[in-house]
């Protein structure tokens, strides 16, 4: 396909998004539930003032799958001791530690793998790093010098990459 082929689809297909929005133009303050169904699913689940959900489905190049969902109302998640994840929040607050778990999650497991990972430092500070990740919970040691993100941190691990894009 051309460019130019590339261009002309392109267009067609915003002239085509043009169309429907304006036969089918939302309504004020409505959210299109093709884009926001998990936020509508659980508008419609949950009474004010409301929850948050963090939801998602990973197959990590492992080969292991995170199937994973947590909720928790408003009132509860406002009445909490933020301060008491501040280590656990802490441990992502290094990019040397976020370029670790970027490698492992994408395939890397030994601290022999890491070193090769840019900007990591020295032997020594990649073992700090990896121990600061193991202690909060972010990565395990599973033998043979082999590390891993546990499964039920893969997605909230993801959600707070997500996040931090906004």
């Amino acid at each position: 396909m051309t460019d130019d082929d590339r261009l002309a689809a392109l267009e067609q297909r915003v002239a085509d998004l043009e169309q429907r929005l304006q036969r089918n133009p939302p309504a004020p303050g409505a959210l299109d539930p093709d884009v926001f169904w998990a936020l509508e699913g659980l508008k419609e689940r949950v009474s004010e003032p409301g929850a948050v959900l963090l939801t998602g489905a990973v197959t990590l190049p492992d080969g292991r799958t995170a199937h994973w969902q947590e909720a928790a109302g408003t009132e509860d998640l406002l009445a909490g001791d933020w301060a008491d994840y501040a280590d656990v929040l802490a441990a992502l607050g290094h990019p040397v530690r976020l370029r670790l778990l970027g490698r492992v999650l994408a395939g890397a497991s030994t601290a022999h793998d890491l070193m090769d990972t840019e900007g990591v430092g020295t032997t020594g500070q990649v073992y700090h790093h990896l121990r600061q990740l193991v202690a909060a919970g972010w990565l395990r040691a599973v033998g043979g010098g082999r590390y891993e993100v546990p499964v039920g941190r893969v997605v909230p691990l993801l959600v707070n990459v997500l996040g931090a894009r906004r």
